[in-house]
């Protein structure tokens, strides 16, 4: 609303107009009583529209059609329904207008507070005159408030409020007789033209400033001023613009809009509440679950169909994909089965959503199945099926006819168990085959480093002969054998490293130069004249190929000297003369001979003894037959024998060498040194002692004595084509004396019949005993009893065999 500040103006004088402000509407003064009549237009810019159903005003205050706003017969407006101004319209007093009964008080009227009601127009320019009390406002009931003028003086809260173009006139004079002034202009609720209002602007002016001359002829002396401030107020006041006009939700457009929207909203609302009401306890509607479809049907008829479908697919072999081959799983061996209350906890109820429920007329929703999982099952199944990793063959260097080739890297695949499980987990019950993820399989070696590799390494070491120069000649690694030295593998950062295999190279070029190695030999012990001498040891001079073959990469790389020399190192003896002179062993201290074998038992025999003799036990060590020989098989020189198995003759390679055991064993037995094991034959045979004897087998049964005298013992052996003899060498201090018991408890053989056949060995059998042996040991020096120990032996009767 636009302001106009008017002047003060001392009662009785003509006002002084200034400022902005203009009457928005042409006033015409008609007859003897000057009559407002506004063209109000609907929607005219600063203007306030009239509501539907206004007629316009009757010239002459006649009344108007229903609704409209009725003029007394001396012009002036009434309000809606209320009477006529009475005719003529008394004058108002000074200071304050009194309006006739049942009309409105007239805008020039200036009773101190009092209001001016201007019925049935639209809001228009309002002016306050000088000198009305702080507060007092002019309203036109029924119009939107409009441009309002305070006067100097006046409250800041002063307001004019019209529904027609009006304005306080200043200096309070009584109205001239025949009414009030109104402006002119008929409420036809039409749109001011705009000729109208750019011509008719002045003369409303001067017609309100006429108006108010004839009604008040004791100011109009002062009134020339007063016109030309009006004058010079209305050339600078704008027209009013698009601002001004009505409130946006009035627009009829706007309100159909609405009307629209809400009824769209009540029938939504309506059809929400109908389908919450039928669909409720049924499935939400495009439920699908593993591919079957659930939707909109009762919980316990849906609950059913699933468990019919889907109960039985854990028990069924589930088709796998991994990468290109293909595999089978049972899903409960690996753990999983269906978990019904979480299944229908995804399922979940009817949603309160509207736009959910209208969707849900037009698609389908996936549910998955929810599982139950024995983590331990599935991931031993997971294991399993690692068996199908197809791992990466790293690129590498081949060398193929003594030349290098670089060899690309195959990428290979693994199983991605994280995602396979989770695959498995989520998708088992589908029931069609599952892909399981894979992975490229790590590729450790890149290509860029395969050929470097190759340039760098491989072809500089084929590029000749490799030389070691021995002390009687040279060895040398010839570029085809340098093929099957030099390999290559992953040196874990993502590059070729080289490897050489020192123990393949040595093989080659030791025996290149053995003729100038000196193996180093023991001290031993040989017997002339019925004494042992000890034979000196000899230091060895041998070549540290391990030392030597450091060279071998350097060599490898070079590319003119590729010569190195072979690096010899002394090698002491296990036993030097020295210490082979300090062991005691200067007498006999125990001998035993053996006879009665013939033929391959006697190749058997003599290959063992030839074995152990020489050999040297420690004071305080044990010696171990088995040990000691290692191995007797055909490699070692055995031959196939005669042998006793489960009391039956039989052959095997290396029989008869129980024996040289039995030889041994009597040997150790009389020299007084301590049975650590042995084991008697279970039949006894008659040319061994019986209860004093022992057989061997190889890896299973041995025979072990103890040296617990303090010098060494030698061990002696030397065999005929019948016989084999044993003697150990030491320091004897002690006598042995054996003590044989009678044969107690026979027992008598069985018969077996066999068919005949080389695995069938005739046999006359002998009966089975008891016996026991005591073993005497007394001081050599005092003949003082030492020690004294009985072993009983019982032997099994040998079964009488007949093939038939």
């Amino acid at each position: 609303m636009k302001t106009t500040v008017l002047p003060v103006t001392p009662p009785g004088q003509a006002p002084q107009w200034q400022g902005d402000s203009a009457l928005t509407e042409p006033l015409r003064v008609s007859g003897s009583a000057p009559h407002a009549q506004g063209r109000v237009p609907a929607g005219a810019p600063g203007e306030a529209p009239y509501s539907p159903g206004s007629g316009p005003h009757t010239p002459g205050g006649g009344p108007q059609s229903s609704g409209s706003i009725q003029h007394s017969p001396g012009g002036v407006p009434q309000s809606p329904g209320s009477g006529p101004h009475a005719p003529g319209g008394g004058p108002h007093g000074p200071g304050g207008g009194v309006p006739a009964p049942g009309g409105a008080a007239h805008p020039f009227g200036h009773a101190s507070g009092g209001a001016a009601h201007m019925p049935g127009g639209a809001s228009a320019d309002a002016v306050h005159a000088p000198g009305h009390a702080p507060g007092t406002a002019a309203h036109m009931p029924g119009g939107a408030p409009h441009d309002a003028a305070y006067a100097p003086g006046h409250a800041p809260d002063s307001t004019a409020y019209g529904q027609v173009s009006g304005a306080h006139v200043p200096g309070g004079a009584s109205h001239a007789p025949g009414g009030a002034v109104h402006g002119t202009g008929a409420h036809d609720h039409g749109r001011p033209s705009d000729a109208g209002w750019e011509t008719n602007a002045a003369d409303r002016a001067t017609e309100v400033f006429q108006a108010t001359d004839s009604a008040h002829p004791s100011s109009a002396e002062k009134s020339g001023a007063g016109r030309q401030r009006w004058e010079n107020a209305r050339r600078s006041r704008p027209r009013p613009g698009p601002a001004d006009s009505g409130s946006w939700w009035r627009r009829p457009a706007i309100r159909r809009a609405g009307i629209a929207a809400g009824a769209l909203i009540a029938v939504g609302g309506l059809g929400y509440a109908v389908d919450a009401v039928l669909s409720s306890g049924d499935v939400p509607r495009g439920v699908v679950v593993a591919g079957i479809d659930i939707g909109g049907m009762d919980v316990a008829e849906a609950d059913a169909k699933l468990h019919t479908s889907l109960d039985g697919r854990a028990g069924q072999q589930l088709p796998l994909q991994i990468g290109d081959v293909r595999a089978e799983l049972t899903p409960s061996a690996a753990g999983l089965a269906i978990d019904w209350e979480g299944t229908w906890d995804r399922v979940g109820g009817q949603p309160l959503n509207p736009f959910a429920r209208l969707v849900s007329f037009f698609g389908t929703r996936e549910v998955p199945v929810a599982s139950t999982v024995d983590d331990a099952a599935l991931d031993r199944q997971l294991t399993a099926l690692r068996v199908h990793d197809r791992p990466t063959v790293e690129g590498t260097i081949q060398f193929q006819n003594g030349k290098p080739v670089a060899v690309p890297p195959v990428p290979g695949r693994v199983l991605d168990t994280p995602a396979a499980r989770n695959e498995l987990i989520d998708n088992w019950i589908e029931g069609g085959t599952l892909e399981l993820p894979v992975v490229p399989a790590p590729l450790t070696v890149r290509p860029e480093s395969v050929e470097r590799a190759l340039h760098e390494i491989a072809e500089p070491a084929v590029r000749g002969d490799v030389v070691f120069a021995g002390k009687d000649g040279d060895a040398r690694l010839t570029p085809e054998q340098i093929t099957t030295v030099l390999s290559f593998a992953p040196d874990g950062q993502g590059g070729l490293a080289a490897n050489y295999d020192l123990n393949a190279a040595a093989a080659i070029l030791a025996p290149q130069l053995a003729k100038s190695e000196v193996e180093p030999k023991d001290a031993s012990f040989a017997v002339s004249g019925g004494a042992p001498r000890v034979v000196p040891a000899v230091v060895g001079e041998k070549i540290n190929w391990p030392k030597t073959l450091e060279q071998l990469s350097t060599l490898l790389a070079a590319s003119q000297q590729r010569s190195a020399p072979a690096v010899y190192e002394k090698v002491e003896p296990k036993l030097t003369t020295e210490a082979a002179q300090g062991l005691g062993i200067v007498e006999q201290m125990g001998s035993f001979t053996t006879s009665g074998f013939s033929g391959p038992s006697g190749v058997n025999i003599r290959t063992v003894a030839q074995k152990v003799n020489g050999a040297v036990i420690q004071p305080g060590e044990t010696f171990s037959l088995n040990d000691f020989t290692g191995p007797r098989g055909t490699a070692e020189g055995y031959v196939e024998s005669g042998i006793i198995d489960h009391g039956r003759p039989s052959t095997a390679v290396g029989g008869g060498i129980s024996q040289f055991a039995t030889t041994l064993y009597n040997a150790a037995y009389f020299a007084g040194l301590e049975d650590a094991g042995h084991t008697e034959h279970s039949y006894y045979i008659s040319r061994y002692p019986a209860a004093r004897e022992a057989t061997v087998f190889d890896g299973a049964i041995d025979l072990k004595f103890r040296n617990n005298t303090q010098s060494g013992v030698y061990i002696e052996t030397f065999a005929t084509a019948s016989d084999i003899t044993v003697r150990l060498w030491g320091t004897k201090t002690v006598d042995v004396e054996s003590i044989t018991g009678d044969k107690t408890k026979p027992t008598e053989p069985t018969t077996v019949t066999l068919p005949k056949g080389k695995d069938c060995i005739a046999s006359e059998g002998a009966p089975g005993f008891t016996i026991s042996d005591t073993r005497v040991i007394k001081d050599r020096k005092t003949g003082r009893e030492v020690s004294r120990a009985t072993r009983t032996v019982k032997y099994d009767p040998i079964p009488v065999v007949k093939c038939e």
